[in-house]
């Protein structure tokens, strides 16, 4: 029996609805613990993978080793927002009609205790490729890899298959990327669009020079799952990053932000983050989330 959450490693599916939110003001404790124990037994972790904030946690008389919030990084040169939430669901189907219906139920489940703080809908492009056409996650881990970097391990019941999951909201402004040309823009990524290769002469702004795991000590490895997403007028990249810890996330945004050296990474020419949050995905437990650390009875 697998103790994480299964869609967590699953390629990303062709719709989904990433929702944040907050408990209502004036909600009793035992209110907000009986609609997470119904939320926690809807929760498959395949179309449906949750996410704890550490608000919530609180509140819920617990203590998640590793929990905490996002509080941006200290010496960024580029704005960083930080919008906690209590709860994060990830819903995630094949077919638009399907997540729709899936949608209803879950919103209908977290009513008594939870109000909607934001809801993105995001979509697979072609084979997996951000807005701008590149294809996006080229260096996830794969197979025990992935497992090691996603996953808590360890053998602590409630904890063990736990991950942390960092997500951002962000815009792309594609009025600037257009006006790049074809070579500046591969530049920006650190790969040819063409043919996804990382190019050795890339300036020292690159994503991919900036973000290379393995140049970390320790290495900041860890898997993201991000999807494209749009609304009216407005569109980008709903970034999400898996790990057994904060820390992959920490180091890469750091560097990204020009915290650690003064070069800021070259997405930021074309695309800014809305928005940033921390949270806590518990294991599974016989096919049902595993919130036993969450002191619900």
């Amino acid at each position: 029996m697998k103790l994480f959450q299964e869609g967590i490693l699953q390629a990303v599916p062709a719709h989904a609805v990433y929702l944040s939110l907050n408990i209502k003001a004036g909600t009793d404790a035992a209110t907000v613990k009986k609609v997470v124990r119904d939320l926690a037994d809807k929760t498959d972790g395949q179309n449906l993978v949750i996410g704890f904030g550490a608000g919530l946690v609180q509140t819920l008389g617990s203590e998640i080793a590793g929990m905490k919030e996002f509080h941006g990084i200290e010496g960024s040169r580029m704005r960083l927002p930080a919008t906690p939430a209590a709860l994060w669901c990830w819903l995630r189907q094949h077919e638009r009609g399907d997540l729709v219906r899936q949608l209803h139920q879950i919103m209908h489940t977290l009513a008594p205790a939870f109000e909607l703080q934001q809801q993105v809908d995001a979509f697979k492009y072609k084979e997996g490729r951000d807005l701008s056409g590149y294809e996006d996650g080229t260096e996830n881990p794969h197979d025990d890899a992935a497992l090691t970097a996603a996953f808590v391990a360890g053998d602590t019941p409630g904890l063990t298959g736990s991950s942390f999951v960092a997500i951002q909201q962000w815009t792309h402004r594609f009025e600037r990327f257009d006006a790049m040309s074809g070579e500046d823009q591969d530049n920006a990524v650190g790969r040819r669009r063409s043919d996804n290769e990382e190019l050795e002469d890339a300036p020292e702004s690159a994503h991919v020079k900036r973000t290379a795991q393995e140049d970390f000590t320790p290495e900041a490895f860890m898997l993201r799952r991000s999807m494209p997403w749009s609304a009216l007028d407005k569109a980008g990249l709903y970034f999400v990053a898996f790990a057994n810890s904060f820390y992959p996330f920490e180091v890469q945004l750091k560097r990204m932000s020009g915290a650690e050296d003064g070069i800021v990474d070259a997405l930021f020419q074309f695309t800014v983050p809305q928005t940033g949050s921390y949270f806590w995905c518990p294991p599974m437990q016989d096919g049902k989330l595993d919130v036993r650390l969450l002191n619900l009875v």
